[in-house]
This record gives structure tokens, sequence and C-alpha cells, in this order.
């Protein structure tokens, strides 16, 4: 499989391992790690975990991450939710051969498709407590989207951020058209929508898109104090307060969803889109170099 952005993991994942406590140990097919923060049991760590492949989102890691997600949920020693990527990259965004089987589908389907593929992602949004993106690196296409779907987030300052779906010759998906505004004001989404401009995680603070922006290597450690201060408070007082502020921010999201769902499908039947999939994929495979299409 390919995605967005080519490229190895670094030692990133060692860094991550001596900062969490995980729950199983790491295999192949875990595609998601459910870990407990050091020193901070009360604190979940979900890692998107396919650092060869800069954890490229697909179908499996999705049901993977749902069922995490809802086992969490359900967890009553659980008071807040991080969630990272393993190696170099928070996520290069959707699969390519996800993204290749969508061309050789219908209308239909793909409009069928694509909701359950947001639908597991954006699942962080029905846990009771709150939900940390730690970012701690190049985060692209859906990889932005899960992190915009958090109800924090904090971003490595070199980061590169971006919704590069106009350059595939797709509509933006997962919620990007409905969560960038709220966080940016209208203006300024309309140009990183619109031009599928990358910005770093420093810039990405300034315009209000991340609480803060911090070395890679302390990415994790930041988005763990963080998530600690959000449970000092009652946890009824807390949580309840979470379910406030997503009633406000999700309002208008499942017409939105349908609406982009839609807008991608006829995306992948068109020529355009084909054309510049050959391209992305010459060009990932011709460099193991990050690029912000």
């Amino acid at each position: 499989t390919q995605s967005y952005m080519g490229g190895s993991s670094s030692n990133m994942a060692s860094l991550l391992s001596r900062r969490v406590v995980r729950s199983f140990s790491t295999k192949s097919h875990h595609l998601v790690l459910s870990e407990r923060a050091k020193g901070h049991h009360h604190i979940a760590v979900l890692t998107l975990h396919k650092p060869e492949k800069l954890n490229s989102m697909t179908v499996e890691m999705g049901q993977q991450f749902e069922t995490e997600v809802k086992k969490l949920a359900q967890a009553n020693d659980v008071r807040a939710l991080i969630v990272t990527g393993a190696g170099r990259c928070f996520s290069a965004g959707g699969d390519l051969n996800f993204i290749l089987d969508r061309i050789n589908s219908s209308y239909d389907a793909n409009v069928a498709e694509m909701r359950r593929f947001y639908a597991r992602f954006l699942s962080i949004r029905s846990v009771p407590f709150p939900v940390v993106a730690a970012i701690n690196g190049h985060a692209v296409g859906a990889g932005l989207c899960l992190s915009l779907a958090a109800d924090v987030r904090v971003s490595a300052v070199d980061a590169k951020l971006g919704l590069p779906f106009v350059h595939l010759g797709l509509h933006p998906g997962m919620g990007a058209s409905h969560y960038l505004p709220r966080l940016v004001g209208q203006e300024k989404a309309a140009r990183l929508l619109l031009m599928g401009d990358s910005i770093f995680g420093d810039e990405a603070a300034q315009l209000g898109m991340v609480t803060t922006a911090v070395p890679a290597s302390d990415v994790l450690d930041e988005a763990i104090k963080l998530a600690h201060k959000m449970t000092l408070g009652a946890s009824l007082a807390v949580n309840s307060c979470v379910r406030t502020l997503r009633l406000q921010q999700d309002r208008g999201l499942d017409e939105t969803l349908q609406r982009e769902a839609e807008a991608q499908a006829l995306g992948y039947g068109s020529e355009e889109l084909a054309a510049r999939m050959r391209k992305a994929m010459e060009s990932t495979q011709k460099s193991s170099t990050p690029r912000s299409a």
C-alpha cells in the first residue's frame, strides 16, 4: 500500500513507547495501539500504528480504531483520550489503494463507503471525555481531519498540516469543511481548503487550528499535561461541558458529511482524479521525501 506521502519511520516510536504503558504487544496486525499514559492511568492513548506507511488510513485501521474507541468509552477509569501517530507522522491521510478501489466502484457504493470511513474515525466524538490530538508529525488529508475532530490539538512545530484534497481531484472529506471554518474562520478555511496549502505547526497555532506548537519530541508530553489538567475538575462537570461544546460544534455535521461523501463520490468518477492519482503514485514511488501536496 501507499499513502499521500512516502518515507520511513524514525525513532519517534521508541520515544513514544517510554511515555505510555502498552495494553498489548506491538504486532503487525495491530494498526491501532491502545495504551495508558505512564503515571496517568486515567489518560488513554490511541496510536495509529503503521509507521512504515506513515500511518496511512485504511478500512482495517478504521475498524480497529472504532473498536478501541468504543472500549474506552465504556471504561470507568478513563478520564481523557489522546490520539497520536507512530513514527515521524501523525498520518499521511487516506491509503492510495483505498482511493483506487473507489475509482472502480459505483457512485452509490462510494457515498455509502465514505460515510462508513468517516464514521469509524470520527467515533472519537462519541466518547464522554476530552479528546486531545497529539500531532507528532505531518498530518495530511484525512489524517488532519481526524485531528480536527478532537477537542484540543497539540502540534509539532515543524509538522506539516494540510488538506490537499483539491490537488488529488477530490472534495475535502471527513468533516474538514465543517470543523476547519469553526476553528480558524471562514476566510482562512477557504484559503486552506481551496488552495490545498500546507502550513507548519507554528502557523497552525497562530491561526487557532491547534492550541500550541512545541518541538516534536515534546508533543506527547504536552498533550498528556493538557489532558491531565482537563481531568482535575469534577468529571461530571468536565464531561457535561465537553458534551455541550460538541453539541454546538456538531450542529449541521451530518448534513455536511453527506455533502462531502456525495461530492467525493462524484470526484472518484472523474478523469481528472484518475490522471492526478497516476501522478501521485509515480511521485510516491520515485521519492521517499514527505511532500505536502
